[in-house]
């Protein structure tokens, strides 16, 4: 009989630790760069900011981020809500709205990536 850990939304509390922790450290390289980016452009302007999310590279690494942070999120949100909202169907429903708010900003966020296009800009 297989039986599920009730305080994992995978059933292993080991393979949630490992997603906050490797989604810790990639949101936390990404910043880290960011502010890199930022401090080596001190007169940054919005072509410049349009130029590096226009990188090929740059728009993988930002969605792999958005997914990073989505995991991380869930993650976290979904203990906090298993933690202390007792009734399943209130928990479930708020499940459920963070799953959707999630996958809004995810698409949210790779819409507005994929339609930045580079410095040509017309004023």
């Amino acid at each position: 009989m297989d039986v599920k850990n009730a305080t994992s939304y995978s059933g292993n509390g080991l393979r949630d630790w490992l997603v906050q922790r490797v989604s810790a450290i990639v949101l936390a390289a990404y910043l880290i760069f960011l502010l890199c980016f930022l401090v080596t452009h001190p007169n940054l302007t919005y072509e410049a900011w349009a130029l590096l999310f226009s990188n090929m590279f740059m728009k993988i690494m930002t969605i792999l981020v958005l997914l990073a942070l989505l995991l991380h999120s869930w993650v976290g949100l979904w203990t906090v809500l298993t933690d202390y909202v007792k009734p399943a169907w209130l928990r479930g429903l708020l499940e459920v709205i963070v799953i959707v708010t999630l996958l809004g900003y995810f698409i949210w966020g790779i819409t507005i990536l994929w339609n930045i296009q580079g410095a040509t800009f017309i004023y």
